[in-house]
């Protein structure tokens, strides 16, 4: 490892009424106070959240001093939508950007880019290296490739159009991470891979995600958390699944890994919890809300 200290960033989603927008402010503002290094916000499948996105990554921007990484999809009907939404990030001040295939709307159909690298050849024709771009890999492979060796092709071409670093998507088994890391580094890509992280709150969202993304839950974790969440137990699923993580964490870190980045699910209790016992951050903030 070297002497900088590690990476720290967040995921958010746009909340989509009132009440989601208050909890997404409150944890926003308590997980800026451990100054990560950037707070990323999700795009929606097809593009379905464009509008809220933008103005989710605005409020970041604006009211705290963190700044925001906007996600970028495929999924957009012409270049000219791209353009303009990217223009405007570029006048409100945005500097990084995660661009990502996306997930295709639920119907089916494509958007106006093929794959994130043909995104990420867009960007960089058209503004050069005003943008860092940070992209998505798969140490467990990803769903609809046909091999991890096709995973790592598709990687390395993202990494030689310009990406700047990587976020995995999330995952459960540290093995999983350095087996990746080494093979990618093999193909002669360096750029940082940065663990992607999920707190364990909540067993049949946790399963209902780890389906759709790929990612495997071990055995061991799934059947300890599931007798947890089967019980009623919420204050011994939260302990074990900090337990779980907090771990998983200081291994990745203790072996070099580049940084975390949490998905929040828009929760700062769990992110905050992990940041505390693994020394990340500045000054965490009191936390009253749940899980």
């Amino acid at each position: 490892m070297t002497n900088r200290s590690p990476q720290l960033s967040f995921e958010f989603f746009p909340p989509k009424n009132d009440d989601q927008l208050k909890s997404f402010k409150l944890a926003r503002d308590r997980l800026a106070s451990l100054k990560p290094e950037y707070m990323s916000v999700t795009f929606g499948a097809g593009g379905s959240t464009r509008s809220r996105t933008r103005e989710t990554v605005l409020s970041i921007e604006q009211e705290t001093r963190v700044p925001a990484a906007p996600h970028i999809s495929c999924m957009s009907e012409d270049t000219d939508s791209i353009r303009r939404l990217l223009d405007d990030y570029r006048d409100a001040g945005v500097k990084r950007l995660v661009v990502l295939r996306g997930d295709r709307p639920s119907g089916g159909g494509s958007g106006v880019f093929d794959y994130a690298v043909d995104l990420v050849k867009f960007i960089r024709e058209h503004y050069g290296d005003h943008f860092l771009m940070e992209v998505a890999c798969y140490p467990e492979h990803h769903p609809e490739s046909r091999s991890p060796a096709e995973d790592l092709v598709h990687f390395k071409a993202k990494v030689d159009a310009g990406a700047h670093s990587a976020i995995t998507q999330y995952f459960f088994s540290a093995e999983s991470y350095f087996r990746f890391v080494d093979e990618a580094r093999a193909l002669g890509i360096e750029i940082p891979i940065v663990p992607g992280i999920m707190p364990i709150t909540n067993y049949s969202r946790l399963a209902r995600f780890s389906k759709m993304c790929g990612a495997e839950i071990p055995m061991w974790i799934r059947k300890r958390i599931q007798a947890f969440e089967e019980d009623g137990d919420s204050e011994s699923l939260l302990a074990f699944g900090e337990e779980v993580v907090t771990h998983l964490c200081q291994r990745l870190l203790e072996s070099g890994a580049p940084g975390i980045h949490f998905y929040t699910l828009n929760r700062s209790k769990s992110s905050l919890a992990l940041c505390r016992n693994l020394g990340l951050g500045h000054k965490p903030a009191l936390v009253r809300e749940s899980a």
